[in-house]
């Protein structure tokens, strides 16, 4: 209990991951005190908490930056990266064989994990208690209210905790309260999101390891040939994700249970067939027979879901010393797990502002980290409510992957790692490049969207047919230079705005391939992937996913100006058998333009260009 009217630095709604984490982060790196006012009655709650993936970003903010490196290795699995399963036409998918895939087979350079959110709560409440006077955690606060201060004064807290009033004089308020969002109700800043999805998730007991749900012996699963390129690590590491069109369903291993889970776009998926846990384990089972084989015999613990995943925020942090972390602010959607990220870079840059003292720095910086804070989170927006459709197609998805995966190393892992984002020289300076990279993004995505449309419309599956693929996503040779950028620490400022620069150039490329490609997968004409006049005419920020137009734009100026090297294999996918199967007859590539066709020429690109 505290005393009424005792003051704090910081007080902090919420003791969920977000809250707790902050409390950690503030005590470790700063001299402020913190108070942490929680409505439920203990702190984890009961009942267990969905959420459990890390990423770089997140892993190497709960490990380095909290300092959390040996819980995490005693207490959760690491974690083998994202791997994504799609069904075989023709196969019974009864068996985990029957399934393709993609992957990264090495494993990262930045240790994530799979996470028991209880279990690291509980270890964060003692780690913050271990601060002795400088953090109090207020259980079971009702009624609680917030005064903000319009002034330098303090902010003014007030809740009843066991029956008691208690007041609190506090600098700065966060919120942390999570779906509840306290602040942003309060103050009217709560904003829709696009991304129209919900989810539905349950927890069974013990390990469901997905290598076994198969007909091959253990003897025949462990000499498995397939393994010289998956590699002999554990599948069952990873996140699983199990992918249809418009949806997927996960399989993330916590110790002692497995979670499972779906996220759905609400306006293609029937959100009444996984509306309880007993219902999403019968539809696991129908739409991925292979867990037939295992799920029916398991226990199942708890399960809950949610009608709509998503939600946007007008403002997440003020100089006038209030800020928003977590759910309390903004939230995406699971895909990818940036939820720890989000944690991560909006605790980062609330600490930073609680430690600026000159209230025209503290101005400033506000401005500045609520604008990257919001390009940041946009930046995930069209991956979610743009091309999400693009899940159960394997080409658009290994180009949709590679693509964001690329972007996510770059301009998320690197500038963290480095410290970068609170340097507000280096922030100008990426924002202006991220500002670049924005519409190649946006046009991109929509791009993938249109181009599993017409495949799903037109039946031009993969040229796999009913064989079964595994790819690397690291054979997309942009991919794996990008992933090299987070092993260069310690770079100033102006070092890493030229790193920058090199990441952008490599990223305006891969997405000038991504339209390219999906255009020669169109006109089923690979010559289109190398020719010279036909790449330079498909600006990836501004195509527009028009069959017709790609093929007058081939006819038009295919074969006028040679060959186009680009800086990796082009080829890559058609080589892995992730291409459609058949194209429609294309016209032979033109050896040169007539005179006088020259306004032809300019029309058929402006016309796949999307500038006419």
């Amino acid at each position: 209990m505290t005393e009424p009217g005792r003051r704090y630095d910081v007080a902090i709604l919420g003791g969920g991951l977000a809250g707790l984490s902050l409390a950690r982060h503030l005590l470790l790196d700063t001299d402020k005190s913190v108070v942490l006012l929680e409505r439920g009655e203990a702190v984890p709650a009961d009942r267990q908490k969905v959420g459990e993936s890390l990423v770089q970003l997140s892993g190497f903010y709960f490990s380095r930056i909290l300092d959390l490196e040996e819980h995490l290795f005693r207490e959760h699995y690491i974690k083998y990266n994202l791997r994504f399963y799609w069904k075989t036409p023709g196969r019974a998918n009864d068996t985990f064989e029957d399934y393709s895939q993609a992957y990264v087979q090495k494993l990262s350079n930045i240790a994530s994990y799979q996470l028991d959110r209880n279990a690291l709560e509980v270890e964060l409440v003692a780690r913050n208690r271990a601060a002795g006077d400088r953090f109090t955690l207020l259980e079971g606060a009702r009624d609680l209210a917030v005064e903000l201060a319009e002034d330098d004064a303090p902010h003014r807290v007030t809740a009843t905790v066991a029956g008691e009033p208690v007041e609190i004089a506090a600098r700065w308020v966060v919120d942390a309260s999570g779906r509840n969002r306290f602040l942003a109700k309060r103050l009217g800043l709560l904003r829709p999101s696009p991304i129209c999805h919900g989810a539905s998730w349950a927890w069974v007991e013990g390990l469901v390891d997905i290598e076994r749900l198969s007909r091959l012996s253990r003897r025949e699963q462990v000499r498995n040939p397939d393994r010289a390129r998956t590699g002999h690590l554990p599948f069952w590491l990873a996140t699983n994700h199990f992918c249809g069109d418009g949806f997927w369903f996960w399989v993330i291993p916590l110790q002692g249970k497995t979670s499972l889970g779906v996220v759905f776009d609400r306006e293609t998926f029937p959100r009444e067939r996984v509306a309880t846990p007993e219902k999403l384990i019968e539809w696991a089972c129908e739409e991925f027979p292979l867990f037939a084989r295992d799920l029916p015999q398991r226990r199942l613990l708890e399960g809950s879901g949610y009608r709509e995943c998503a939600h946007d925020c007008a403002r997440t942090i003020s100089a006038q010393r209030w800020a928003m972390t977590g759910e309390a602010g903004r939230f995406t959607d699971a895909l990818y797990s940036p939820g720890g990220d989000l944690i991560a870079l909006h605790n980062t840059m609330i600490v930073d502002a609680i430690e600026t003292a000159d209230p025209a720095e503290l101005e400033a910086k506000a401005r500045q980290w609520e604008t990257l804070l919001r390009s940041l989170y946009e930046a995930y927006v069209p991956s979610y409510a743009v091309s999400y459709g693009v899940l159960g197609d394997r080409e658009g998805f290994v180009l949709k992957y590679t693509w964001e995966l690329a972007i996510y190393f770059c301009f998320y892992v690197f500038p963290f790692v480095n410290g970068l984002f609170t340097d507000r020289r280096f922030a100008l300076a990426f924002l202006n490049r991220f500002g670049r990279l924005g519409p190649v993004n946006q046009g991109v995505q929509a791009l993938l969207a249109a181009y599993a449309e017409w495949k799903r419309r037109t039946g031009r599956g993969e040229a796999a047919g009913e064989a079964v693929t595994a790819f690397d996503f690291f054979d997309v040779a942009p991919l794996e230079i990008s992933e090299k950028a987070f092993y260069d620490v310690g770079l100033d400022v102006a070092a890493a705005k030229e790193r920058l620069n090199v990441h952008l150039a490599r990223l305006e490329e891969m997405g000038r391939w991504i339209t390219v490609h999906a255009a020669a997968g169109v006109l089923g004409e690979p010559r289109a992937l190398t020719d010279a006049a036909f790449v330079a005419a498909l600006d990836p920020a501004a195509t527009v996913f028009d069959p017709e137009a790609f093929r007058r734009l081939w006819n038009e100026v295919g074969g006028t100006a040679g060959e186009h090297r680009w800086s990796f294999d082009p080829a890559v996918l058609e080589r892995a058998g992730l291409t459609p199967a058949e194209g429609p007859a294309a016209a032979p590539a033109p050896t040169g333009a007539a005179p006088g066709e020259e306004p032809r020429k300019a029309a058929a690109v402006a016309m796949a260009s999307g500038a006419g």
